[in-house]
């Protein structure tokens, strides 16, 4: 029997940077410093600097870096926010958390993010903000949404869950518009061990509004009990912090061995009748959290994957505007073909830092073996 190929895995990471993870672990509660401590503030500078951000605030988790974002830049019950319903429901339920309205956007069926020329049509008088969702590591047309953003008068909050050091032509995702939410979900390309996320920002300003709006409205520096708004307990602990410095100083060659085996896929996978992903070019880098082929057999492909012992995985089944939770809060009628057609045919194969080549040219020959 062969070895089963997962879609993820974590033990051989963890299992790589256990001393290193261990002795942070220890640091941190020999040093009974557990909010908002030396981890934290180290993690922020160290994780502005990896990206270029002038400014990264560590939050509680990816939902909370949207919400918080978004609040911080003027988003108010009511408001309009356009974003992809091809995304996960964090996307969404940020919006719905402050009381406005999620305007759900059809995307662009090469790139599978949110496609610029929907979204202008979706804009209107009550819209604030676009959240432009950089799905799987690729990053969106930031171009135009900037463009767009400008012309009408919005913000823009990235969308970086998946998308730890993508570029969009040379610029780091998350650096590009008013403010980036990134997740270190564990599975994350970056991830904690437990809830964690970040806000990215340029303006002082605004990073301070999200410092006070994560930590109960606390002006940083201020008395203990004086509160200058409403914000909530949204802070990144020191534990989560401590193992993120460690995974942190690894990430780039974790994203350059996406990056290889993305390409060993593409490369001998070449000439079937799926579509590939685009892995990026001219500064624009796809950092693959996913590998997402396309296939009209994709249910019969799974099965077939599965029967081998590959793991694989549907990203995502069912679009966000399909969700019951949002059916009695859709303000428009919504006709989104690109984003139903991928939901119909998007199929994840297995894509982890420690994935063998051999491992992938596995995958690829029973892909190969099923189209035979």
């Amino acid at each position: 029997m062969t070895t089963p190929i997962p879609l993820l895995s974590l033990k051989t990471q963890h299992e790589r940077l256990a001393p290193e993870l261990r002795q942070a672990v220890v640091r941190v509660v020999d040093s009974g410093t557990f909010i908002l401590g030396p981890e934290v503030k180290q993690f922020e500078v160290e994780f502005a600097a990896a990206l270029g951000a002038q400014h990264a605030i560590g939050v509680s988790n990816g939902t909370d870096a949207i919400r918080i974002a978004l609040e911080a830049v003027g988003v108010k019950p009511g408001d309009e926010v356009l974003i992809p319903s091809f995304t996960f429901i964090a996307t969404a339920t940020a919006v719905s958390a402050l009381g406005a309205v999620p305007v759900f956007v059809d995307i662009d069926p090469v790139t599978m993010t949110m496609a610029p020329a929907a979204a202008a049509a979706a804009a209107g008088p009550k819209t604030k903000a676009i959240i432009p969702v950089h799905l799987f590591g690729y990053p969106a047309d930031m171009d135009a949404f900037c463009a767009l953003a400008a012309e009408k008068g919005l913000h823009i909050v990235e969308d970086c869950a998946q998308a730890h050091l993508t570029t969009y032509k040379g610029r780091t995702v998350g650096t590009i518009g008013d403010a980036g939410a990134f997740s270190f979900y564990p599975s994350k390309n970056l991830g904690a061990a437990g809830d964690a996320g970040a806000v990215t920002v340029i303006d002082p300003d605004l990073a301070e509004a999200v410092r006070q709006l994560r930590n109960c409205g606390r002006e940083t520096g201020g008395a203990a009990y004086r509160h200058v708004r409403v914000g909530q307990n949204c802070r990144l602990d020191e534990l989560q912090a401590a193992v993120l410095r460690v995974k942190l100083r690894y990430l780039a060659e974790w994203t350059a061995n996406r990056r290889t085996v993305a390409l060993r896929y593409i490369q001998n996978l070449q000439g079937l009748p799926i579509f590939l992903p685009d892995p990026g070019r001219s500064g624009t880098v796809h950092t693959f959290h996913l590998f997402v082929v396309r296939c009209d057999r994709r249910d019969e492909l799974a099965k077939h994957l599965t029967a081998r012992g590959i793991g694989n995985g549907v990203y995502y089944p069912i679009p966000t505007h399909r969700q019951p939770a949002y059916q009695d809060v859709l303000t428009r009628p919504t006709a989104l073909p690109h984003t139903e057609e991928a939901c119909r045919t998007a199929l994840a194969l297995p894509m982890y830092p420690e994935l063998e080549l051999s491992a992938a040219d596995s995958v690829c020959q029973a892909v190969r073996d099923f189209f035979k």
